[in-house]
């Protein structure tokens, strides 16, 4: 098709200008982000995982034989791997206080038989960053998870077991993830 020459220009230097304004703008906010749990050269402040590595979490108390005891014990090991990578901590210059609490409640019952179908479990945590210097608090919140099970069959109750329990390592992961974005906002931001 024929088009007149100075139309022709144009219609190159619009492609050459529709790539070139992605291409700055990319360019302009390259230097804004940076990795949350990035490791930096020894002249920058410390990173994120270096905090996380001076949390000392305390035992989570609960009483011996009961199902909250699980669940303590499950929290405990999920905060010492989403903070600790699984490793050892490095000297502590924090403390990570938990305590925390299970329900459980029918959200549907099957009317013939009067079992439950499907059940909610519930993980809450209270929570607080001691400052191991000065024996302030700097950070005190609580967190929940619910997370809901279907019981397959009146008959099944292995089964109903296991949902149970699948639903309340769900939650205890979630509780864990929420305490260490937490505490990650405190060491990133100071809030």
């Amino acid at each position: 098709m024929w088009w007149p020459e100075p139309l022709r220009r144009w219609r190159h230097l619009n492609r050459v200008a529709r790539l070139a304004v992605p291409l700055a703008v990319a360019g302009l906010t390259s230097g804004c982000f940076e990795a949350l749990y990035a490791t930096r050269p020894a002249v920058a402040p410390e990173s994120v995982q270096d905090k996380f590595a001076a949390i000392e979490v305390s035992p989570i108390p609960a009483s011996q034989g009961t199902p909250a005891q699980r669940v303590a014990v499950g929290m405990y090991n999920a905060l010492e791997f989403d903070l600790h990578n699984g490793g050892h901590a490095n000297a502590p210059l924090y403390r990570l206080v938990v305590q925390i609490g299970t329900s459980q409640f029918t959200a549907v019952t099957d009317p013939t038989t009067g079992r439950p179908d499907a059940q909610i479990n519930s993980v809450n945590a209270n929570y607080q960053l001691i400052d191991l210097a000065t024996g302030k608090t700097v950070v005190r919140d609580n967190c929940f998870a619910h997370v809901d099970s279907d019981i397959p069959g009146s008959q099944q109750r292995f089964a109903k077991q296991r949902a149970e329990r699948d639903a309340e390592d769900h939650a205890i992961q979630m509780v864990a993830e929420t305490i260490r974005n937490r505490l990650a906002s405190y060491f990133v931001a100071g809030t």
